[in-house]
């Protein structure tokens, strides 16, 4: 028979040699080992807790200089550049610090009117808009349903291919004699440039939007039994949408390009036509303003759209 013996902790304790030691290996020893009555586990943390809320404030600071750092080093390189243009030319092209003195005396009326053809920058950058508007908007009714049908039946991509390749590489001012031909007034002209050269984004895209949806949710429309409104409005719409936006905001870029260009030839209100009456009165100051009210201007559509395109796009577009 085997019989189990139960010793306490203390008797299990091996036995402290009798051998001398050193007094300072006695001293280490007796530091080592934990006091009597004493919690043996480890001390609280609480003193590196706030390491933490340092790490994060050390990462948020690293990514607002990454954001507003590389962007006022371009705008920096852009006034130097600028400045030293500026120093050579011996002074035709005015200073930043000119340029600016002239923006703000313009910037603070530009909504004054002296004549139908002394208005402030504020007005011709409505006029533009609303040609912009205008003309975008009548090639959007047009050219999204286009895209759709062209996309949907084989027999109209066909059709339309070889038309749609030969008319969108033609600049778009090439069709403003037309327009002035056709509708005999400057206004209608630069609606009808901006209508032309706004619908092939639109058409292209969303065609091939129509084009890459799957398979599968035509051959359940078609068991379904679904009419071609339903699988338009249904089915092809939502599956469309992230192109079909894609294709407006190039059309947008465009149409603002396009409209300076038609407004410098056609006149009247505008901001191309302020660029072209400020060159005839040789007044290179407000040239250089226009072009950065045209650039901030593109700017702000361009990132509206963005915007949008981004809140009705897919996940797996976006991947």
């Amino acid at each position: 028979m085997v019989s189990a013996v139960f010793h306490t902790p203390l008797d299990a304790a091996p036995p402290v040699a009798t051998k001398a030691m050193h007094p300072a290996a006695t001293a280490t020893t007796a530091s080592a080992m934990p006091a009597i009555g004493t919690s043996s586990q480890p001390q609280s943390t609480t003193a590196s807790t706030p390491s933490a809320p340092r790490r994060d404030w050390a990462a948020l600071s690293r990514s607002f200089w990454m954001a507003v750092l590389p962007p006022l080093c371009g705008l920096g390189l852009l006034i130097g550049l600028w400045a030293v243009v500026s120093t050579t030319t011996g002074g035709s092209i005015p200073t930043p610090l000119e340029t600016w003195k002239q923006a703000l005396e313009i910037f603070s009326n530009p909504f004054y009117r002296n004549g139908p053809n002394d208005q402030g920058v504020g007005w011709n950058v409505l006029m533009s808009l609303e040609r912009v508007a205008v003309g975008f908007g009548m090639a959007a009714l047009v050219g999204i349903p286009a895209g759709f049908v062209i996309g949907r039946f084989n027999f109209l991509s066909r059709m339309f291919n070889p038309l749609i390749s030969l008319l969108r590489p033609v600049s778009p001012l090439a069709w403003l004699p037309i327009g002035l031909l056709v509708f005999k007034g400057a206004n209608p002209a630069a609606i009808w440039t901006i209508f032309i050269c706004s619908i092939w984004p639109m058409i292209i895209n969303t065609a091939v939007g129509v084009q890459r949806v799957p398979q599968d949710y035509m051959n359940v429309a078609r068991v379904l039994n679904l009419s071609e409104w339903k699988i338009a409005t249904k089915i092809l719409f939502p599956a469309v949408l992230p192109y079909m936006l894609t294709g407006v905001r190039l059309a947008v870029g465009t149409a603002w390009l396009v409209i300076v260009a038609a407004e410098m030839l056609t006149g009247g209100v505008g901001i191309g036509f302020w660029v072209w009456d400020e060159w005839n009165n040789l007044n290179v100051k407000n040239i250089i303003i226009a072009i950065f009210v045209i650039g901030i201007v593109g700017l702000v559509l361009e990132f509206a759209l963005i915007k949008l395109a981004t809140a009705f796009t897919f996940e797996e577009v976006k991947a």
